[in-house]
């Protein structure tokens, strides 16, 4: 049995990459649905159903447990998978966002400044309002000082390898302007393609802004996730002397166009073997 990872393109990658770094002793499938990427502008029904149909093919893979790497689905399907979808389907099975990892980490995090949270990532997550609600559970006094802002073009630069350009960093600045005029003291990056251009968005923000990468806080919570629950643990498979570069990594995607193939390469820092399928 493996560990599943589902996105809606390539930005999961930066998930993957970082829970490998940290757990090289399991196995993993990684799938993108790269044919019907980005989700930011699709319907919630358009985005559960495409969601629902990757972690299918997961567990047809022998995903145990499958994370949805991906800021939309988590917020537009998650929850529906979970409560409506799972317990008929896979009851045996479990889904995972990353959005709870990083809100619990954010509203526990200590900062120098006072806490003024700001939040990027596509229009679908923006507009689903999923930060707010998550953060207001926890710490309501949050948000006055929790600022959203859309980004929408940040992921076809991404994509397309054009993310160190000038015009990337000029639409870059555009966007975190908003951000830096409410002189926040955390920035969460809402979308698994954002941290490719960390390095700039910390540049572009400043150094005495927190930028947080899900990927690794994603990382650590599966860490402990598993540690609770043996039961789960239990049925994965282990490779005794794996390491991040070894470790037993299948991919999977929609769309296998040379394209695709280079900027899967460029996300997970390596050539790969990628195989195609149809949903």
């Amino acid at each position: 049995m493996s560990v599943g990872i589902f996105d809606s393109g390539l930005g999961g990658l930066t998930v993957l990459k970082q829970i490998v770094k940290l757990l090289p002793q399991y196995a993993y499938v990684y799938f993108g649905d790269n044919a019907h990427a980005p989700y930011g502008d699709r319907s919630e029904d358009r985005i559960y159903e495409f969601t629902k149909s990757g972690v299918e093919f997961l567990f047809r893979q022998g995903c145990v447990l499958v994370i949805l790497a991906c800021n939309t689905a988590t917020a537009v399907a998650l929850r529906r998978l979970q409560q409506e979808w799972l317990p008929a389907a896979y009851p045996d099975r479990r889904i995972l966002g990353i959005i709870l990892p990083v809100v619990e980490t954010v509203v526990t995090m200590k900062v120098k400044r006072p806490k003024r949270i700001g939040v990027i990532g596509s229009r679908a997550t923006i507009q689903s309002n999923v930060y707010f609600k998550e953060i207001g559970k926890r710490d309501s006094s949050l948000l006055p000082a929790l600022f959203q802002k859309s980004c929408p073009l940040l992921v076809p630069f991404i994509e397309e390898g054009m993310h160190k350009s000038i015009p990337a960093a000029m639409i870059l600045k555009h966007y975190l302007r908003p951000l830096k005029q409410k002189q926040i003291s955390v920035l969460i990056l809402g979308c698994t393609h954002y941290p490719m251009m960390k390095k700039k968005i910390q540049s572009v923000i400043g150094k005495s802004v927190a930028v947080i990468d899900p990927g690794i806080i994603v990382a650590r919570s599966l860490k402990q996730y598993l540690a609770r629950h043996p039961e789960i643990d239990s049925r994965l498979e282990r490779y005794q002397h794996a390491d991040e570069y070894s470790a037993n990594v299948s991919f999977f995607t929609t769309d296998i166009a040379e394209k695709i193939k280079a900027s899967i390469a460029r996300f997970w820092g390596r050539k790969t073997d990628v195989r195609r399928v149809s949903l």
